[in-house]
């Protein structure tokens, strides 16, 4: 995949978004997350969000099918956690992930994941204000797997501990374009301490991410996140994380089902390590439950 002058693209989102924004509520979505990205919302204080979430093997292709009733029987990622409001603006996380990545050659990458998050806002859509939102958010993975000693050329040789670390960082700008439909861009960059031969260590990306609500219960989601890499290209097997997904809001509960290339759950997971394609039945199912706390 060629470089893309990604300045150039957030400047020309920026100088359209003002144009396109409706003058209304400052909520832009209805979750912290989209498929795959982060959205621009935090938690409001002392708010605790506990959250599940489960993607399943390949629905079709020469891994999905009846053999595996549909990828139903296989589970890619797992992820459970919680994200805390330390305040209006500042919301702090804590999750486990099962891991996913894996590079074309079949090499794992980062399992049994620890992750710390942190978000916060630092400007919010507003009625005949700020015509978009902008929010901070950043991750630091730390694999808890076991050392594999005896192969000095593979990601879990872990010959230093700073070899299980990945860390990802990005900035959301969004905007509740109407009633119905938000609009998200996201440039964000991955750092991995260690990586396969080849590979890179630093990462930048572009995703975008959208949302269309259907009614006060059911919206529409969908997101694709771009890696800028020469490396990362189909020819090498690669492919952007594309994901789609049903929201339903039933009050305290938030359940989203979704369909997507991504294996893995985390951002320092699927955008180095998509290596699933749409066009080959590659894609799974999966859903995120999340339950909302007042403290």
């Amino acid at each position: 995949m060629k470089n893309i002058p990604i300045f150039v693209v957030l400047f020309l989102f920026c100088c359209a978004i003002p144009a396109l924004a409706q003058e209304g509520g400052t909520q832009t979505f209805k979750d912290s997350r989209l498929v795959n990205i982060q959205s621009v919302e935090t938690l409001s204080k002392r708010r605790l969000d506990v959250r599940i979430g489960h993607r399943f093997g390949d629905l079709l292709g020469d891994n999905g099918g009846w053999s595996t009733f549909y990828g139903l029987e296989q589970a890619t990622d797992v992820m459970i956690g919680a994200e805390y409001g330390a305040t209006d603006k500042l919301t702090l996380g804590f999750f486990r992930t099962k891991g996913a990545g894996a590079l074309p050659d079949g090499q794992a990458g980062l399992r049994q994941v620890l992750n710390g998050t942190v978000k916060y806002a630092l400007l919010q859509q507003s009625k005949g204000g700020a015509p978009v939102s902008l929010t901070f958010w950043g991750v630091a993975a730390a694999s808890t797997a076991e050392r594999i000693a005896d192969n000095p050329d593979i990601i879990r040789n872990f010959s230093s501990f700073s070899h299980r670390m990945a860390y990802h960082g990005q900035l959301m700008i969004a905007s509740r374009l109407s009633d119905r439909i938000a609009l998200q861009l996201t440039p964000g960059y991955t750092h991995r301490n260690v990586v396969a031969f080849q590979d890179e260590n630093g990462l930048f990306s572009l995703g975008l991410g959208t949302r269309l609500q259907l009614s006060r219960v059911f919206g529409i989601i969908a997101d694709v996140t771009l890696p800028f890499s020469d490396y990362r290209t189909s020819e090498n097997g690669f492919y952007p994380a594309l994901g789609l997904g049903l929201e339903i809001d039933s009050g305290g509960h938030l359940f989203q089902l979704n369909f997507t290339n991504a294996t893995g759950i985390m951002e320092t997971d699927f955008i180095p390590y998509t290596t699933s394609n749409w066009l080959d039945g590659e894609f799974r199912f999966g859903f995120t439950i999340s339950r909302l706390f007042n403290l």
